[in-house]
């Protein structure tokens, strides 16, 4: 036990997961908490050249996956619960549907390597939750509107969690204040 408390959130875009760690980030202060809030780094991928969404690659999945290990072990410098929004399991889910929707293939052995890679950090996670698709919710302003490589992402993160953290927590708009409750929970254990 490093000290320091990692709290994930996986999951397709525009499904609560920003929304659900900003107001659990508030809750953790509040308590005390030194907190530092951990973000994809999807856009600066595309701006360095990186392909992402339905575009992504081995190359550009493993610079993400690197990039969020690196800010991860950056925020336990400064903060007794770390949260995580976009682990490393979501950018290996996030090629998944890539190429299953674009119908590529990147070597079953290279797949293999990344997936051990995302399953060893994976470990690293206190508590990982994973949010799910409801297409009645609307995507969020400046996202990809291409809704069937948003249900193909939530299928394909949840099969990755599956198998790379079968613990994992589903959090719905019903579940909420449980869920919040159970970081609190972990967060507190954590410090002690």
């Amino acid at each position: 036990m490093t000290g320091v408390t990692k709290i994930a959130v996986a999951g397709t875009h525009s499904t609560g997961k920003t929304t659900f760690l900003k107001g659990l980030e508030e809750r953790l202060i509040t308590a005390g908490h030194d907190v530092v809030y951990v973000h994809g780094s999807a856009a600066e991928a595309q701006d360095l050249g990186f392909p992402i969404l339905k575009n992504h690659t081995f190359e550009s999945t493993a610079w993400l996956v690197g990039q969020t290990i690196r800010l991860e072990m950056a925020a336990t410098l400064k903060a007794d619960v770390v949260l995580i929004d976009r682990p490393v399991p979501d950018a290996f889910g996030y090629l998944i549907a890539a190429l299953r929707t674009t119908h590529r293939s990147n070597g079953e052995a290279r797949l293999g390597r990344l997936e051990t890679i995302c399953k060893a950090w994976t470990e690293e996670y206190d508590l990982v939750f994973t949010t799910r698709l409801d297409e009645s919710i609307p995507i969020g302003p400046d996202r990809d509107g291409d809704a069937a490589f948003r249900a193909a992402a939530d299928q394909a993160i949840g099969e990755v969690l599956a198998r790379l953290a079968p613990d994992h927590h589903v959090l719905t708009p019903q579940n909420l204040g449980q869920s919040t409750e159970l970081a609190m929970r972990v967060a507190t254990e954590d410090r002690r």
